[in-house]
This record gives structure tokens, sequence and C-alpha cells, in this order.
């Protein structure tokens, strides 16, 4: 990968802002990150990298299509698309934003790469598109589709149409679906951030059900390895599962970082669950270790302790994002719950 322009969209959010910077500081690539700034998209996450001299922010929608002529005419070797709404709290209370990125984002950005004959596309989706598992069973790349949500189901869509357009048009596509991430820069209304920034403020962590939704958990920076290795050499046309083997219930990971934060199980409240809640999530990651030789480099009780040092280090980060929108949407979700 010596030496290309990759385009990185969403690349302001908790997973791409951290594939940036691992991309930065791992290989000689330039980096352009087209990022329409929504709620989630925080500038703040990539300001050690700014000035860097192989990367460039750009401002803009994926679902744009002057803004893509545009930034396509600067000459793209690769895209990498992590741009989508993603959280599924908020696909309930209003489907229409994740159509409209996830969806007819990521069609705009393949006809566009089609267009100008990009010799990489890494469509960046999730193990939710599979559904929810029994208790025994992993998902491999060859389970079948069955999301459940209004997020799940346009991440597939885009999947499925990612596949279409290399089954129709030979675009080189890639899908990597990726188990649940946790680290640094993940805002803060996703699980282990929310827990780790209330137990600091003493508030109450809300846990839905009785905490024992199952999902594999990968740290971030072993997701961008992953995505790394899959955009280097990974076979177009090929779908590539990404996890770390490491099953966890929703009551395991609140009780942990508990203990490491040193504050009270009083603190746990079990709230009314959300709709079509899926229960088990698990992932099979032989294809990307046998094929791309992916190894898992950082353990889970390690990575958590990291994370919640993170978070406490850096609460003034936290702090400025848990306020206006995002506080609104926190209250208006849990309020009766």
């Amino acid at each position: 990968m010596a030496n290309l322009n990759i385009l990185v969209t969403g690349g302001c959010g908790f997973i791409g802002s951290n594939f940036i910077r691992y991309m930065l500081s791992s290989s000689t690539c330039r980096i352009l990150n087209l990022d329409k700034l929504t709620y989630a998209g925080n500038l703040e996450n990539l300001k050690d990298v700014e000035g860097h001299e192989r990367y460039e922010f750009v401002k803009g929608d994926i679902a744009d299509k002057e803004t893509l002529d545009e930034v396509f005419g600067r000459g793209i070797d690769g895209v990498v698309n992590f741009a989508a709404e993603s959280h599924v709290d908020r696909s309930i209370i209003d489907p229409d934003a994740f159509v409209q990125t996830n969806i007819y984002g990521t069609y705009r950005l393949l006809d566009q790469a089609r267009k100008k004959g990009i010799g990489r596309f890494l469509q960046v989706s999730t193990d939710e598109v599979y559904g929810s598992l029994g208790k025994k069973g992993k998902f491999t790349e060859s389970s079948p589709l069955a999301p459940n949500s209004p997020y799940s189901a346009s991440k597939a869509s885009a999947d499925m149409l990612a596949m279409s357009y290399h089954k129709t048009f030979g675009l080189p596509v890639m899908i990597t679906r990726c188990s649940n991430n946790y680290g640094p820069y993940q805002f803060p209304e996703k699980l282990i951030p929310l827990l780790i920034s209330n137990a600091s403020e003493d508030l109450s962590l809300p846990i839905y059900g009785t905490g024992s939704n199952i999902r594999d958990w990968i740290h971030v920076h072993d997701h961008c390895a992953a995505l790394a290795l899959v955009l280097d050499k990974g076979a177009p046309g090929a779908v590539y599962n990404i996890g770390a083997e490491n099953e966890k219930t929703n009551l395991e990971i609140v009780e942990l970082i508990l203990r490491i934060m040193k504050k009270p199980r009083s603190l746990i409240k079990f709230v009314k669950d959300r709709p079509g809640h899926d229960q088990r999530y698990a992932i099979d990651n032989t294809k990307i270790r046998t094929d791309l030789g992916f190894r898992v480099a950082i353990p889970f009780e390690k990575g958590i302790e990291e994370t919640v040092g993170w978070y406490v280090k850096n609460r003034p980060w936290w702090e400025k994002i848990k306020t206006g929108e995002y506080l609104r949407y926190y209250e208006s979700w849990y309020k009766d719950r």
C-alpha cells in the first residue's frame, strides 16, 4: 500500500479516527478524510494529526454527488467506507437518517468508485447484519443475513449493494463484519464509554433487561489492524469476519468496569429492554486468521483497564460531548425505562 491515496469516509468517528491514526503510523499512505460531522463525528478525535503531511480533512456528505465528484477528482486509489449512522437505539427513533446515509450514501460512493476505476473498496460493516444467535454456534461469512433493527437492515442493504457492484461491474469490493468494538474516542452513548463516564460521576448505569445479552468484544486497535490487512491483501469479492472470540454478557461488562473503577454495584439500574434486541452475537474469525494471518494482540481485561484509564484521563473530551444534542437524546430514550 506504499504511497497510495486512500479516501476514508466517516473518519472523525470512533473507529474511523482510530483507523486513520493507525494508517498514518504504520504505512506511507496519504489519507483524505471525508466526514459530514454529524453528532458522532468529532474533529477533536484527530486533533493530534491535524498537521500531518499525509493527512487532509474535507467536510462533506457521502450522499452528495458534487462533493464526491470533487473528492474523487483528487486521484483516489482506494476507499474505506466507515461513514454510517450506527446506533441501534437511534435507528428505532429515526430510521430515515440510517436509510439515507447507510444505503443511499454507500450507493453514491460505490458508483463514483466504479466510474473512477478505484482499485480497492473496503465496506466496513457489522456482525449485526447476521441477526441474533442462540446459545450455540458462531457467525461465519456464509451465515444468512437476518437483520432485526433499522440500523442492521440498512447495513445489510449496503453490503448487498457493495457485493452487487463487484459481481455486476467488477468493482474490487471487500466487506468486513466486525464484533463490538471498545477503546478510546468512542461516543459515550455506546455501552462501555457510557458505563465509564456515568460511573465517574456516580450516576446510574442503565442495563437493558437482565443484562444477559452477549456480545463478542474486540479492541478498536485490533480491528484497525485487521482492516489494514484486508485493504492490503484481501481478495476482491470476499467477506471477512473480524472478532476476538471474547464473549461477555452486558452484566459481566458492567461488573468488570465497576471493579476496575472501585465503584459500588448499586449503581447498576436495569431498564426496560429495547425492541428487537438481539440476544447473542459471536464471530468465527477463522477465515481472516487463515487467509490473512490476523491475530488479536490486546487481551480483553488489559484492554478494558486501559480504556477505563483513557476515559478517566480524558474526562474533558467526553464532558463536552455529554451536553446539548446528546443529552437531549439520552434523556428522551431512558427517562421512561
